[in-house]
C-alpha cells in the first residue's frame, strides 16, 4: 500500500491562519510585529525565496522592510545595515538571506544580528539556547520537520529517528530538537551522513527517516523499512526540457520508489518547503510578542 503524503502545503496554511489570527489581536494592542529583510546581489534562487518570504508576511499581516543591497556591497555597508534594525523598535525580526556573494564574511554578518532578533534561528546564542533545552528562537528548517511530524501526528516520543546530514542549518539542530525532555522530543536520534559507512544498515533501523544530505536521490526504497514516516528536505534543481523553465525539484529520496514502503512521506515540493517560510513568520511573531513583554 502506498504512503499517505504528508501536504506541507496545507500544514503551513493552517499554521499561517493561526499566525494571522495571532497577528490581529497584536494590532488591536498596537503591536505590528515586523521583518527586516535584507537581500545582497541578484542571485535567481534567493530573488525568488525573499519574494516568496515578503509574500507571506503580507498573507498575515507582518510589517516587511525590504533591503536589497547590490552585489558589490561592502561588509562595513551591511554590517551597518544590520545595526541600524537592531536598533528599530518596528523591527522584530532579521533575515539575512544566505549565501551571500563570497566577498563577504558569513560569519560576521550573522554575529552582528541582534540574538533578541534572529528569527532564522542561526545566531550562535540562538543555536546554544537551543541546544541546552533553554527557550530560543528555533532553526526554521528543522522546527518546521518537526511541525509537521506532530500536526500529522507521528509518535516522537520512543522513536528512533535517523537524519541523514549534518549541516549546522538542518541536520544538527533537529537532532538536538529530538533529542530534549520535552513533550516534543524524546527520541533516539542517530545522525548518519553520505560517508557513513554501510549507510543502509542505519536507515533501515529508522522508525522516522529524514533526508537531508543534499544529493538527489541517496536514499532508495532498499534503505527503507516497510512502514517507516520519510521526511525528504532535499531539494536540488535537475534539467527538464519539458518543464518551461527548463529544470524541475528533486529531494533527496526515490520518490517513487520509497512510497510504495514508507506510511507518511514528504514530496519535494510541497513537503518540508512551505514549513520553512511559515516558521519564520512564526518566530518573527514570537519576537514581537516578547519585545511586548507577552511572553
Amino acid at each position: 500500500m502506498a504512503a499517505q503524503i504528508i501536504d506541507g502545503k496545507q500544514v503551513a496554511a493552517g499554521i499561517r491562519a493561526e499566525l494571522k489570527d495571532e497577528v490581529s489581536r497584536l494590532k488591536e494592542r498596537g503591536i505590528t510585529p515586523g521583518l527586516g529583510v535584507i537581500l545582497v546581489g541578484d542571485d535567481p534562487a534567493s530573488v525568488s525565496y525573499v519574494t516568496g518570504k515578503e509574500r507571506a508576511c503580507g498573507e498575515v499581516g507582518i510589517y516587511s522592510d525590504h533591503n536589497h543591497l547590490p552585489a558589490e556591497t561592502s561588509q562595513a555597508d551591511l554590517v551597518r545595515l544590520i545595526g541600524r534594525l537592531n536598533k528599530d523598535p518596528r523591527i522584530h525580526g532579521i533575515l539575512v538571506q544566505l549565501p551571500l556573494p563570497k566577498h563577504l564574511k558569513e560569519s560576521e554578518v550573522i554575529f552582528a544580528i541582534d540574538p533578541a532578533k534572529d528569527v532564522d534561528g542561526i545566531h550562535p546564542v540562538s543555536v546554544g539556547k537551543m541546544v541546552t533545552g533553554q527557550k530560543a528562537f528555533l532553526s526554521c528548517t528543522p522546527h518546521g520537520v518537526l511541525q509537521l511530524l506532530l500536526r500529522t501526528g507521528v509518535r516522537i516520543e520512543g522513536s528512533h529517528v535517523v537524519i541523514v546530514g549534518r549541516s549546522n542549518l538542518v541536520g544538527r539542530p533537529l537532532a538536538n530538537m529530538l533529542i530534549q525532555k520535552s513533550a516534543t522530543g524524546n527520541a533516539t536520534v542517530t545522525i548518519c551522513h553520505t560517508r557513513t559507512k554501510d549507510l543502509a544498515h542505519h536507515t533501515r533501523q529508522a522508525d522516522i527517516l529524514v533526508a537531508a544530505a543534499g544529493q538527489p536521490r541517496t536514499i532508495t526504497a532498499d534503505m527503507v523499512r516497510e512502514g517507516a514516516v520519510v521526511i525528504d528536505v532535499g531539494v536540488t534543481r535537475v534539467e527538464d526540457a519539458t518543464k518551461r523553465q527548463g529544470f524541475r525539484l528533486v529531494g533527496d529520496v526515490d520518490f517513487d520508489a520509497v512510497k510504495e514502503k514508507a506510511s507518511l512521506i514528504t514530496p519535494v515540493p510541497g513537503g518540508v518547503g512551505p514549513m520553512t517560510i511559515t516558521m519564520l513568520l512564526y518566530n518573527t511573531v514570537e519576537s514581537a510578542k516578547r519585545a511586548a513583554g507577552l511572553v
